[in-house]
């Protein structure tokens, strides 16, 4: 799945998508412009597919940029992921403020999806999660390491972001710009980094992407834990053959995206 490639089903037949004016005085951000509705329906529909995968469960959120706004990212509002539909998506700029005039709640975290956007222009799609098998990685000095060809994308190297490290003791919550751009920083040009005691984020170059890559890190650190239970070394795979398995599960991830999307309702 290259960047500008997206897997999404766009529909030509669909109608267009604005977001609402809601009120909010002149100085919002002004629109990227308007969004085929059936971009906005997949979007609501990969906060229900991390939902019923285990990944999101109240909390979590996942976003994408616009498709002609480089600067403008898409995301639900402040809503449990299984409850999301298209007309809970909003627009931000890159500063996490909404756009024209939308001033219904949005999460406080937004700053990890506006600082990601900003400093990788090959991120389509981002994902928070929570996800319980993954959180120990982030507490202890084990690298979570590819187990198997799935999540070959984690065969690179899986960094984790301390928020102590910057900032000392806090809510854990990465809640502006200084946090995002921290976060940022340790994420580097990986695909996944873990977040100390809260979770991780996953990238993509669209958003199929970044929902398998969230699906199957938690499903990795389940497999993971388990073979360490087996005790002595484990044969994960090594930065060559991820690189070479993830060039297939790129192209390949289109068949659990379809799935993944009927399952849910899409």
């Amino acid at each position: 799945m290259q960047a500008g490639s997206c897997l999404c089903h766009y529909s030509a037949g669909a109608s267009a998508w604005s977001p609402p004016d809601l009120g909010g005085g002149g100085s919002s951000p002004a629109s990227g412009g308007p969004v085929d509705r059936a971009l906005l329906e997949d979007l609501a529909a990969a906060s229900r597919i991390l939902a019923a995968q285990g990944v999101v469960d109240a909390f979590g959120h996942v976003s994408m940029r616009h498709p002609n706004a480089p600067d403008r990212f898409l995301m639900s509002r402040g809503l449990a992921p299984a409850l999301v539909g298209a007309d809970d998506i909003q627009e931000f700029d890159l500063n996490c403020l909404t756009c024209e005039g939308d001033v219904r709640p949005s999460f406080l975290e937004r700053f990890i999806h506006g600082e990601i956007y900003r400093a990788r222009s090959d991120v389509m799609s981002v994902v928070h999660s929570h996800s319980p098998s993954v959180i120990p990685f982030g507490l202890v000095k084990t690298p979570m390491r590819a187990m198997f060809h799935n999540a070959a994308f984690l065969a690179a190297g899986v960094p984790v972001f301390d928020i102590a490290e910057k900032f000392g003791a806090t809510d854990m919550l990465v809640g502006n710009r200084d946090k995002g751009e921290a976060l940022v920083a340790v994420l580097a040009d990986k695909p996944v980094v873990l977040m100390r005691a809260h979770g991780s984020v996953a990238v993509g170059p669209d958003l199929p992407s970044a929902v398998f890559r969230a699906v199957y890190t938690e499903v990795n650190a389940r497999i993971q834990h388990q073979a360490s239970s087996y005790g002595g070394p484990i044969a994960a795979l090594s930065a060559e053959e991820g690189r070479l398995a993830d060039a297939v599960n790129i192209k390949a991830g289109q068949r659990a995206w379809d799935l993944w999307l009927k399952a849910v309702g899409r």
